[in-house]
C-alpha cells in the first residue's frame, strides 16, 4: 500500500453547518502532506475525523491501511497526535511527562523509562529531561509535546498547527524535528496557518475552504498555476506606478503602499532586460527590480477568494 492516508467523500455537519462537504484526499507513505485552510474551513474537524476522535457522516477514510469507522483500534495503535495546545504536566520534568505517556499506552515501566531516555534524546532535550517543563522555553514544549506524540513509534502522525504562538527560532526547532521523523519512515499530515511552514516542509499541499479540497499538489505546481513567474519592479516615487504598470505585460497589479508593480511574465530574462531598459528611457528611478515565482500565500488568497472557493484545481 503507497497510501498512508485516503479520504472519499467526507461530510460532517453541525445543525445546518457543513463542517466538511464530501472531502477527499490522500496521503502517501513517508511524506509531509500540508492542509491549509483559513479558519473555519474544516482542518481540525477533518484531523479529528481521521484520529477517530470524531464521526463522520458519510465517506470513507482508511489510515495506516485501517478503516476508522470500522476498525478505530487499529488506527489508534498506528497514528500519533499534536494538538494545537500542549498536553503536558508543567510541574513534572521533560523526562517524567514522557515516562507517564508511556505508562499511560501501557508500555511498561522499562520500556517507559528507556523510550524516555531515547526521544529526550532524539529531540536535543537530554541535557533538559530533569528540568521542570515550566522552565522549558516555547520551542523546547513544543519539541517535548512531539516527542510525546512519538511515545509509541507511530506510522502517521497528525500535526495540527503546531508551531502556532511560536517565535521565529522555536519554528525551526519544530521543523528540524519533523523533517528527521520523515527521513526515518513517519508519515505527516500537517495542518498550519504558516505558508511558508507548508513550503519549507510540504511535499505536496492540499487547499480547504469551505470543507472541501479545492486545490492539490506540490508546492511548485500550485504556485505555477497562479501564472508562472513574475517581474516585480519597486519605484522610489509612488507618482511613476502608472507609467510602469503601462509599461509591464498585460495583468500587472499596483501596490502602492509598497511602492510596487506586479506582473506575469513568460520569458522571465527578456522580460528582465526589456522593463530595465524602458524605465532608463523613461527616466524613472527604480528602487528594485526583481523576477520571482509566485508565493504560496498568493496561492492561497487566490483559491480562497470570492469563486475561487468552488473552483477544483488538479495537480
Amino acid at each position: 500500500m503507497t497510501d498512508a492516508i485516503v479520504a472519499e467523500g467526507v461530510r460532517k455537519r453541525y445543525g445546518d453547518k457543513a463542517a466538511l462537504d464530501g472531502l477527499g484526499l490522500t496521503v502517501a507513505r513517508g511524506t509531509v502532506h500540508g492542509v491549509l485552510g483559513p479558519n473555519g474551513a474544516g482542518k481540525t474537524t477533518a484531523v479529528r475525523v481521521m484520529t477517530t476522535l470524531l464521526r463522520a457522516d458519510e465517506g470513507r477514510v482508511e489510515v495506516a491501511g485501517h478503516d476508522v469507522r470500522r476498525d478505530p483500534d487499529a488506527v489508534r495503535r498506528r497514528i500519533g497526535l499534536l494538538g494545537q495546545h500542549a498536553a503536558l504536566d508543567e510541574e513534572l520534568s521533560g523526562w517524567q511527562n514522557l515516562e507517564m505517556f508511556g505508562r499511560l499506552y501501557h508500555l511498561g515501566a522499562r520500556r517507559s523509562r528507556a523510550r524516555a531516555e531515547e526521544l529526550l534524546g532524539r529531540f536535543g532535550l537530554a541535557d533538559t529531561g530533569r528540568k521542570a517543563v515550566k522552565a522549558y522555553s516555547g520551542g523546547m514544549r513544543r519539541r517535548l509535546d512531539l516527542a510525546a506524540s512519538l511515545i509509541t513509534d507511530p506510522e502517521v502522525l497528525f500535526l495540527d498547527e503546531p508551531t502556532t504562538g511560536l517565535d521565529p527560532r522555536g519554528r525551526t526547532e519544530v521543523w528540524d524535528a519533523v523533517r528527521s521523523l520523515v527521513g526515518g519512515g513517519t508519515t505527516v499530515l500537517l495542518t498550519t496557518q504558516y505558508l511558508e511552514e507548508a513550503d519549507q516542509l510540504a511535499d505536496r499541499i492540499s487547499v480547504i475552504d469551505r470543507g472541501r479540497v479545492v486545490a492539490d499538489g506540490t508546492p511548485d505546481a500550485l504556485k505555477a498555476k497562479l501564472g508562472g513567474d513574475r517581474i516585480d519592479v519597486v519605484v522610489r516615487d509612488a507618482a511613476h506606478l502608472p507609467l510602469v504598470a503601462a509599461m509591464l505585460p498585460p495583468g500587472a497589479s499596483t501596490d502602492a503602499d509598497r511602492r510596487l508593480v506586479s506582473a506575469p511574465v513568460t520569458d522571465r530574462m527578456a522580460a528582465l532586460s526589456d522593463v530595465v531598459q524602458a524605465l532608463r528611457s523613461a527616466g524613472v528611478d527604480a528602487q528594485d527590480v526583481a523576477l520571482r515565482r509566485p508565493t504560496l500565500d498568493e496561492v492561497f488568497l487566490h483559491l480562497t477568494d470570492g469563486t475561487a472557493r468552488t473552483k477544483e484545481v488538479a495537480a
